[in-house]
């Protein structure tokens, strides 16, 4: 299994700050992850002047502003884009963003140049955007918060369409689309879907992360997990699970102002992390059940071997009574002890002699 790509989630954690961006993309890179994604959108086509906030929202930023005045002040502006990119791409990490709209989809795919999409929980029932990304060519995350399955296979119908460049979209070409042998080629090839629970924080109750072996076994696709918990457990533990994908929120300083740093990971913790999720990957090692070179050199001294338990005479029987099991291991092996019971010793042993 290919390594967990880890994507540190600066989000809008930047709260319009060219300097803050850069800053997010050095805590990334030293914490040793593989992405460091951000967001991209306008807020004027992302949500209508009444949307409320969510409560979360609401809680960390207040109630007295709309959702949209809050966004406006979180838009990471389209030059500062390719920065944060070069940025990247001279520290050897991959530069993301999550597109809200068309036009900065347009704009990440065409002028950015990202190599590959994510579609956020909200948009997994937006036909037309998804359709959009797929056109696109590129590899996508579609991440699966508030989805039931059927929402999720129906927005696959929609990617799959969109990856073989059909021509006239319909339901039941989406679902001709997903059916089919090409269609299903192209999102395995294509598609990660990511485990989320569209909360924040999400109560680790909530999190059902056996959901994403269903994921997996359901579709046929590659499976991550998009985190929205507090702390560092329950993305590792998703690693354990074999998660090819992690996402989670990360901010320079969980005080600052902003609707996302409360429930974000600080630098130290998304170090720790990485390093966690890494040290996992090496323990899950293979399924084979073989003794492992470094235990070898223990094996003569925890195990146990045949020795006299008292003196035995030549020609004495052996009998449970001058019989025993006791370390090292560098005899013959207990299991012939039953063997060995009633048979005529061939030499005399002191107690605690090794049976030969």
């Amino acid at each position: 299994m290919p390594p967990t790509f880890i994507i540190a989630e600066a989000g809008v954690n930047h709260n319009g700050s060219l300097a803050l961006a850069l800053e997010l993309v050095d805590v990334a890179v030293a914490a040793g992850a593989d992405a460091v994604k951000f967001q991209t959108f306008k807020s004027e086509k992302l949500v209508t002047a009444t949307a409320s906030k969510a409560e979360y929202q609401q809680q960390s930023t207040g109630a007295s502003e709309s959702q949209l005045a809050m966004l406006r002040k979180l838009e990471l502006k389209p030059e500062f884009h390719f920065q944060l990119r070069d940025h990247c791409r001279k520290n050897g990490i991959t530069f993301l963003s999550t597109a809200f709209d068309f036009d900065s989809l347009a704009f990440l795919v065409n002028d950015v140049g990202v190599d590959r999409l994510k579609i956020p929980s909200g948009e997994i029932t937006n036909g037309p955007f998804l359709l959009a990304h797929a056109q696109t060519g590129k590899d996508i995350m579609l991440s699966t918060g508030m989805a039931t399955l059927g929402e999720i296979e129906m927005a696959l119908g929609v990617l799959a369409f969109g990856y073989l460049a059909g021509e006239s979209p319909s339901l039941a070409a989406f679902q001709a689309a997903y059916a089919c042998d090409e269609g299903q080629r192209l999102l395995r090839e294509k598609v990660t879907l990511l485990h989320c629970t569209t909360e924040y924080p999400t109560p680790p109750g909530h999190v059902n992360l056996r959901a994403m072996a269903t994921l997996s076994s359901a579709f046929g696709l590659a499976a991550g997990y998009s985190d929205h918990t507090e702390g560092l457990v329950v993305p590792i533990a998703a690693a354990a699970r074999g998660a090819q994908v992690i996402e989670k929120h990360f901010t320079l300083d969980r005080a600052l102002k902003g609707p996302d740093h409360r429930v974000s990971l600080e630098p130290d913790e998304l170090k720790q992390m990485v390093s966690a999720i890494r040290a996992v990957e090496l323990a899950l090692g293979s399924s084979r059940k073989l003794p492992q070179p470094v235990e070898l050199n223990n094996r003569d001294v925890a195990r146990k071997s045949l020795v006299a338990a008292s003196a035995i005479a030549a020609g004495e029987r052996f009998s449970a009574n001058n019989l025993t099991c006791k370390r090292p291991g560098t005899g013959l092996n207990p299991m012939l002890y039953w063997q060995m019971l009633g048979q005529a010793s061939g030499q005399c042993y002191q107690a605690d002699d090794l049976i030969e």
